[in-house]
């Protein structure tokens, strides 16, 4: 497994669009404004991570724990993200439509402002989330 964490030093602008991290660990790391589209991202620890604002469209993201994770105002439009974490997550502004939540855990996560037109939700852990001024 490759890691990638807070202490550990990278370039945030080696990562592209297209990246294969699988199970990486960036628990923590500063990724906002990241463009990571159609990146495989599956079983990455992405805890406490900063992705506000970061270009995630189409990603791979199955299991990868977000949990605690920033991606207000994120685009994960047509993103993989089932079987995801994001319990206590900050998803406010974040562009989900099309997106596949199925059975996610969005257990305590802020989903205030969030668009998600057309996203699957089957299954989700939904308990304690805020919906609020939400387009679904």
């Amino acid at each position: 497994m490759v890691d990638l964490g807070a202490d550990d030093p990278y370039d945030d602008d080696d990562i592209e669009p297209g990246a294969i991290l699988y199970g990486v660990n960036l628990r923590g790391a500063d990724l906002s404004d990241a463009s990571l589209s159609e990146a495989n991202l599956s079983e990455a620890d992405l805890s406490q991570t900063d992705l506000s604002g970061a270009d995630l469209y189409d990603a791979d993201l199955y299991k990868a724990d977000l949990s605690g994770a920033d991606l207000s105002g994120a685009t994960l439009s047509e993103a993989n993200l089932s079987k995801i974490n994001l319990s206590d997550a900050t998803l406010s502004g974040a562009n989900l439509s099309n997106a596949d939540l199925s059975s996610a855990d969005l257990s305590d996560a802020s989903l205030s402002s969030a668009h998600l037109s057309d996203a699957d939700l089957s299954s989700a852990d939904l308990s304690d989330a805020d919906f609020s001024d939400a387009s679904v």
